[in-house]
């Protein structure tokens, strides 16, 4: 019986000797880098039959917000492996809702990192969160939900679109990094992670109406008294006395979400550490904008004072000049120069003559909303260059040109812009069909704007404050946080 020995093939079988010429034309022998080391769960996992594995109990969907769009819902529902708790689960109907957040609040990275591409690195934000979570649903008897705004994930990337490699594998990441934070919690729960800017995204109402619809719940079922929302952009100002300093929260959405669904908000350390409650601040607060019955509203600049004249509207996108001239102006007999149809400045102009000829009287905002699509820096008369070429209409023409000033903030116009964008269907909001502006339609109108004057060649300058101008039904929308 040969030995282990003889079965090693000798060294003169194997090599020939090394000529002059061998040592001329070869090349140094290569280093071989460290072999990573391999666990023994691995080798274990590796050899295990498929069948007896353990299953991920995740199952992941995506969503779409309407037929037109590609899918920005991600939505991952984890059952355990337990048939009682299956069973339990499916034919309960439980009316308390306990919602949280994800990220700061349920988890953060491990790393320290704000950002991370490793699906290992996190752990949980209070060594108390799972346990408290599984307590919510095995004794409390809650319904237990994530809402999750994941702005950096993107479920269809362009395949031609160029960009870092980490960008198309962030979603892949992110699904196994909630798989392994699901397990661990062990218990019946649905993630839901909005990756757009569309009607999903907090503090829209978007996932929340998701998880109604999954549970087959409707309004009337569920305890808002008992319901609660728990996340960390609670728009909370900076806390710089004492050891326990803490900076301001980079947000309100998950503040206002609770808001928009009527239910009790908390911040992660309320709710998980019994903290008390730390002072807040909205940039848009709707208490400043309370409904007012439309019979109570004395509106200003109303009263058409000339036979005939312009008005000019001054004001960024989205500070509701539109609505005021169809529901104030129109009537008056005023016409009203589109460019959201004329398309071209210099057809508005034409147009513009056109009706002082024909003895009528123009409003004048000269806003195409379209063109502030593609170019968002282009606005509606901020400053005294392009309101002085309408002053030249009016004085050609031997009109007064009157001026109303829109002094609506931006954060306001903001809300304003998404009301009317995520609620196409409805065509009392948005009754010429407009899309959502970039950002930087609003803060290129910031950046041009001059305070207008009479000295400018206005007959008067009439500001107008922003109230709500419309039905109940339509403050019901409208009151809700959007941005």
């Amino acid at each position: 019986m040969p030995s282990s020995k003889d079965l090693q093939p000798s060294p003169s079988a194997t090599k020939r000797p090394a000529s002059d010429n061998d040592r001329d034309i070869s090349p140094p022998p290569l280093k071989r880098k460290t072999q990573a080391a391999i666990s023994k769960s691995a080798v274990a996992s590796f050899f295990t039959p498929s069948s007896q594995k353990p299953k991920d109990r995740t199952t992941w969907f995506e969503r779409r917000p309407d037929d037109d769009t590609p899918p920005t819902l991600l939505v991952a529902k984890y059952v355990p492996e337990n048939d009682e708790a299956r069973v339990l689960d499916t034919t309960v109907k439980r009316r308390r809702v306990a919602m949280f957040d994800l990220d700061s609040t349920l988890i953060i990275a491990a790393s320290g990192k704000r950002f991370t591409d490793d699906p290992a690195d996190w752990k949980w934000w209070h060594h108390s969160v799972p346990e408290r979570l599984r307590q919510l649903y095995n004794d409390e008897g809650y319904r237990v939900v994530i809402f999750t705004n994941q702005g950096g994930l993107t479920l269809h990337p362009d395949p031609q679109a160029k960009g870092p490699k980490s960008a198309k594998n962030r979603v892949s990441t992110f699904k196994q990094k909630c798989s392994a934070v699901l397990s661990q919690l062990g218990i019946p729960i649905t993630l839901y992670a909005a990756t757009g800017r569309d009607i999903y995204r907090k503090p829209r109402p978007g996932m929340w109406n998701e998880m109604k619809v999954d549970y087959d719940l409707a309004e009337s079922d569920i305890d808002r008294e008992k319901s609660l929302f728990v996340g960390d952009a609670g728009g909370r100002t900076a806390d710089l006395k004492g050891a326990s300093a803490a900076a301001k929260d980079f947000s309100c959405s998950d503040r206002n979400l609770a808001h928009n669904i009527n239910i009790k908000y908390q911040t992660p350390e309320e709710f998980f550490l019994g903290e008390d409650p730390r002072d807040f601040r909205r940039d848009f607060d709707l208490g400043n904008f309370p409904f007012v019955d439309q019979a109570e509203d004395s509106s200003v600049g109303l009263a058409k004072t000339n036979d005939q004249d312009i008005i000019l509207f001054v004001g960024p996108p989205g500070a509701g000049k539109s609505t005021f001239y169809w529901k104030y102006l129109k009537p008056l007999g005023y016409e009203r120069v589109n460019q959201d149809i004329l398309k071209r400045f210099d057809k508005c102009f034409k147009a513009a003559a056109n009706f002082l000829q024909e003895g009528d009287s123009v409003v004048l905002p000269r806003f195409c909303h379209a063109h502030l699509l593609t170019s968002p820096k282009d606005n509606t008369n901020p400053d005294v260059d392009t309101r002085s070429q309408w002053v030249g209409l009016a004085r050609k023409h031997k009109v007064p040109i009157r001026c109303f000033w829109f002094r609506t903030p931006l954060s306001l116009c903001e809300h304003n812009d998404a009301v009317r964008s995520l609620n196409a269907q409805n065509k009392q909001l948005n009754p010429e069909a407009r899309k959502g502006l970039p950002k930087l339609a609003f803060n290129g109108f910031a950046s041009r704007f001059k305070e207008p004057k009479t000295e400018e060649g206005f007959q008067d300058v009439v500001p107008i404050d922003f109230k709500f101008r419309g039905t109940r039904e339509e403050y019901e929308v409208w009151g809700r946080y959007w941005v």
